[in-house]
């Protein structure tokens, strides 16, 4: 077993694991470390914690020390060289007439470099920009061009559900998703409806597929003679349509032209060798 704390660099990024050393720490704490990048703040979101050594990378870097009035001061200045920074490589992208948007600026702890986040359409040619900031201040200049989906998660914004952003608000690493997704919840596969502000689809699709997989496990097939299902008065129907979050089931049977309406847990499965089960799994090999 080994005592660590979990640290992180930006809003909602990846959590990296630390010795804490004698220190004790609170969700909340700013703390200084060093990195492969260097000298770096960050805060604590895992408080002193004991977990297997195998679930840590080896070696574990201790912290530099807890965040004193003098590395305050330095994240305050930081901050403002950020926003001089970005106004005047707005000003340098407009003289130069370059096709790029600049989204954030970041300032290393150390003062080391000077990060620039743009987004662009094409490839963009931005090396006399790097020479003017360069001259202006006099230190290392990165420019990083990004997608989409990362300057969502910068700016941020409301989604049509009414709340933050996914991305903004709690996700610390995207992950793919897929228009399967949005088929298994039964959505529209209108891009209009399943896609979000950045124009790629929704993140929620992903954070909401194993619930639904769950879900549509314990419901039968819709319009499939093979699973067909029996009703509490005994008949036996199939599914003609259903609702996945609720249960709720319309059942067709031969001698009622109105779907039954029942829920899930009300039916259950009739045999698997049912006598349209073969003219089902001939129909659908003909479409195959």
């Amino acid at each position: 077993m080994i005592e660590i704390i979990g640290v992180r660099f930006k809003a909602n990024g990846k959590v990296y694991y630390f010795s804490p050393g004698d220190h004790q720490f609170q969700t909340g704490d700013l703390v200084v470390v060093e990195t492969s990048k260097g000298t770096e703040c960050g805060e604590v979101t895992i408080p002193n914690k004991t977990i297997q050594q195998a679930a840590v990378v080896q070696p574990l870097k201790q912290i530099l020390r807890p965040v004193n009035k003098e590395d305050r001061k330095t994240l305050e200045q930081n901050r403002k060289k950020e926003i001089r920074a970005f106004h005047i490589c707005e000003e340098k992208i407009a003289m130069r007439k370059l096709e790029m948007k600049l989204i954030e600026v970041e300032c290393a702890f150390d003062n080391s470099k000077l990060l620039f986040y743009f987004t662009a359409e094409n490839r963009v040619d931005f090396r006399d920009l790097v020479k003017d900031l360069a001259a202006i201040f006099r230190t290392r200049i990165e420019l990083r061009q990004i997608g989409v989906r990362d300057k969502a998660k910068i700016l941020g914004g409301i989604g049509i559900c009414g709340r933050e952003f996914c991305c903004k608000g709690f996700l610390c690493e995207f992950q793919p998703v897929s228009i399967k997704m949005a088929k298994e919840q039964g959505l529209s596969l209108n891009p209009a409806k399943i896609s979000g502000c950045c124009g790629r689809l929704m993140c929620c699709l992903k954070n909401e597929e194993e619930t639904y997989e769950y879900l549509n496990s314990k419901l039968p097939n819709v319009g499939d003679y093979v699973t067909m299902v029996v009703l509490p008065d005994g008949k036996v129907g199939k599914v003609v349509e259903s609702n996945t979050l609720t249960g709720d089931l319309k059942v067709q049977v031969p001698d009622n032209d109105v779907p039954v309406k029942c829920n899930r847990s009300e039916v259950k499965l009739a045999k698997k060798n049912h006598p349209r089960s073969e003219e089902s799994k001939a129909t659908k090999s003909k479409e195959e």
